[in-house]
């Protein structure tokens, strides 16, 4: 399991090295400098989401659209499997019922995400008089979901990740003291 971990944080840290350092900075160069709708943890306003949408020229929606949304059918996949292992690896020591309790929420993380994706999709695909108050308070709620099961995700696994450290140090320091003993 330690592998599978490795591996999908470190594909997760990739994908997201190319979102923040490509794809989306590219979309906010299109978009007279506002902010793509995903990196808006705390979410947006309806007329915060228009003013975007109007400013998003031809090429911004396209990327956005075509190479972003691609990018971001693997990306949730990839870090809620990373935090799902990794919450799973260093939880060990709890109880079934509380793992499976806490391997939900990067489950439910990347659910959001999923929705996140669909209800900007969605947004972007119409004309911006077509796109309705209802569908932007939606799509930044889920927004902030998204944000909020993520950061939750991530403080578990520090926290967890921690405990096991200092568990491992203390057992090897232990294990040490036991072989000096005799």
């Amino acid at each position: 399991m330690r592998n599978l971990f490795r591996v999908l944080l470190l594909a997760s840290v990739a994908l997201y090295a190319v979102m923040a350092f490509w794809s989306f900075p590219l979309i906010t160069a299109n978009a007279e400098g506002i902010e793509a709708f995903d990196l808006r943890f705390l979410g947006y306003s309806v007329d915060e989401a228009r003013e975007f949408l109007t400013a998003l020229n031809d090429a911004g929606r396209a990327h956005y659209i075509n190479i972003q949304h691609r990018l971001d059918l693997i990306y949730p996949a990839v870090l809620s499997l990373a935090l799902l292992v990794g919450i799973l690896r260093f939880g060990a020591r709890l109880s079934a019922s509380m793992r499976i309790l806490l391997a939900v929420i990067p489950l439910a993380a990347g659910a959001a995400d999923y929705a996140e994706n669909a209800l900007v999709g969605q947004m972007l695909s119409l004309p911006v008089s077509e796109v309705t108050d209802a569908m932007i308070t939606q799509a930044s709620l889920v927004t902030v979901l998204k944000s909020g099961l993520y950061a939750i995700s991530i403080v578990l696994l520090v926290v967890l990740g921690l405990t096991f450290a200092l568990r491992r140090r203390r057992n090897i320091r232990r294990r040490r003291e036991h072989e000096t003993k005799f």
